[in-house]
This record gives C-alpha cells, sequence and structure tokens, in this order.
C-alpha cells in the first residue's frame, strides 16, 4: 500500500510528561519528512497543535479538520496548508477518514479513544482497508492493548480483527509498519449466516 496521508488522533492537552510532546513533534516531523500529508482534528493547542507546527516546520503539508462549534474552543489553527470547518463530530470524523490512508493515535483522551476505536470499528466491518496503529509512549497504551488482548481471548474480538491494530515506539517504524501492511479479512459478518 502506498501512503499519500496519515491521520492522526491526539489530545487537545499535552499530558503530564514531556515525552508526549517529544513523541508528537517526532511523529510530525516523520510524516512530513516522507512527503505524507498530515491530516488531523485542526487545533493549535495540545498534543494536535504540536504534531500539527512539527509537520509545518519540517515543510510538510497539514490539513486541519474542525467542527464549527470547537473550532474557538480547540482553537482552529490558523496556519495550517487548509483548515476545514464542518458541521458536526459525525462530519469531522469522516471527512479525516476519506482523506487519509493511514491512522494513528497519539497519546490523548476519550476523543483520541473515541476516533480510534470508530475507524477500527470501520476497518472491521470492511468499510474501509486501511491501516492502524497505535504511537506508544512510555507505555501509554499497554493496558489498552492487554485489554484488547483478554477480549480477544475471551472471544468478543476476532484475532485477525486484533491484529489490525499495531503498535510502535518509534514514529518511523510505525510509518513502515502502516507502509507496508496488507488488508487481511473480509468483513466480520462476511462468514455468518443467518440461524
Amino acid at each position: 500500500m502506498s501512503l499519500r496521508s496519515v491521520c492522526v488522533f491526539c489530545g487537545a492537552s499535552t499530558g503530564t510528561s514531556p515525552a508526549y510532546r517529544a513523541a508528537a513533534e517526532a511523529l510530525g516531523q516523520a510524516i512530513a519528512r516522507r512527503g505524507l500529508t498530515l491530516v488531523y482534528g485542526g487545533g493549535a493547542v495540545g498534543l494536535m497543535g504540536i504534531v500539527a507546527d512539527a509537520a509545518l516546520a519540517a515543510g510538510g503539508e497539514v490539513v486541519g479538520i474542525i467542527p464549527e462549534r470547537l473550532k474557538s474552543a480547540e482553537i482552529g489553527h490558523p496556519n495550517l496548508s487548509r483548515l476545514e470547518v464542518v458541521d458536526g463530530m459525525h462530519a469531522r470524523k469522516a471527512r479525516m477518514a476519506e482523506l487519509s490512508d493511514a491512522f494513528i493515535a497519539l497519546p490523548g483522551g476519550l476523543g483520541t479513544l473515541e476516533e480510534l476505536f470508530e475507524v477500527w470499528t470501520w476497518g472491521q466491518l470492511g468499510y474501509h482497508g486501511k491501516p492502524l496503529g497505535l504511537l506508544d509512549v512510555n507505555g501509554f497504551y499497554d493496558k489498552l492493548t492487554g485489554f484488547l488482548d483478554h477480549m480477544v481471548n475471551e472471544g468478543f474480538v476476532r484475532e485477525q480483527h486484533r491484529t489490525l491494530l499495531q503498535k510502535n515506539t518509534s514514529p518511523d517504524a510505525l510509518l513502515d509498519a502502516l507502509e507496508h501492511w496488507k488488508p487481511l479479512v473480509p468483513p466480520k459478518w462476511a462468514d455468518q449466516q443467518p440461524a
């Protein structure tokens, strides 16, 4: 798969560790260095602003998608290649997915997880065949991935769908993995017959 654009989900805050800021900067730089377009939530604050600023400073193209209602709260970034203002969160996520060839989640809060899980569910159901990854910083996602493995063991998530989500601590290694990812399976319900 040839990537042209990567959507990054991340927090509107910076978190408590300087490592989160450093990871956001490194990811933005890596995306720009590869000539990829960064697609993200359009804010100028928190890790959102940091990843965008890093990509812009490295000469990259950055497209932000922000709902009108959050434009002032998340402070719509004024210096992007393009900032699209949409009607709401559903339109934001749909537009980010439409513009992106892959998805990466940096550390973040509820919004980050919600965006990640929705796009992952879309992949599981066959609405897209795009790779997903977690940029794990200081073990931020270790407990989450442990719980996801528990869901597989308990029969609520298939192993083939669990492997749709990759994890790495290095932006470049994660981007490499996403670049070489191949869609694996038909949609979740394709092999089930009605009773």
